[in-house]
């Protein structure tokens, strides 16, 4: 079992304060083990979640519109749906999360808006905060 230092602990604070104990207990599991990815995990805690999510320059909600515009460009569905849900608990709705792919849609392509929206969709599921009757475009027969 690794140590981790005060920066890596402050970090899992912050992402368990918005995941959930059930997401931090895993994410400080995974951070303190040996296995495999453990020193990734520990360098998300310190770079991501304690030197970038608690830097005072923006706000949570406009860290989460940055973060999630980047990921939709980089068609990252996996990782792009936790952060729609860290957006949510960071103030975001549904309308500001279809605005975030609305303004991409013509400076990333199609293509990639409809890989995103698939993402969003499952992960605004996940969150509760999905319209009823919302479906994928797979799921409407349109890819």
């Amino acid at each position: 079992m690794a140590k981790l230092d005060d920066k890596q602990e402050a970090g899992i604070g912050f992402i368990t304060g918005i995941m959930g104990e059930a997401f931090g207990s895993a994410f400080r599991d995974s951070a303190a083990s040996d296995r495999f990815g453990a020193p990734i995990t520990r360098m998300a805690a310190t770079a991501c979640f304690h030197d970038a999510w608690q830097h005072e320059g923006i706000g949570r909600k406009e860290k989460s519109i940055a973060i999630i515009a980047m990921l939709v460009a980089q068609r990252q569905p996996l990782e792009l749906k936790n952060h729609v849900k860290i957006g949510i608990a960071n103030g975001l709705t549904v309308a500001e999360l279809e605005g975030i792919l609305v303004q991409l849609a013509p400076y990333v392509g199609f293509p990639c808006i409809a890989t995103a929206t698939t993402a969003v969709i499952e992960a605004m599921r996940e969150a509760g905060v999905s319209p009823d009757g919302l479906q994928t475009s797979e799921e409407r027969g349109l890819l």
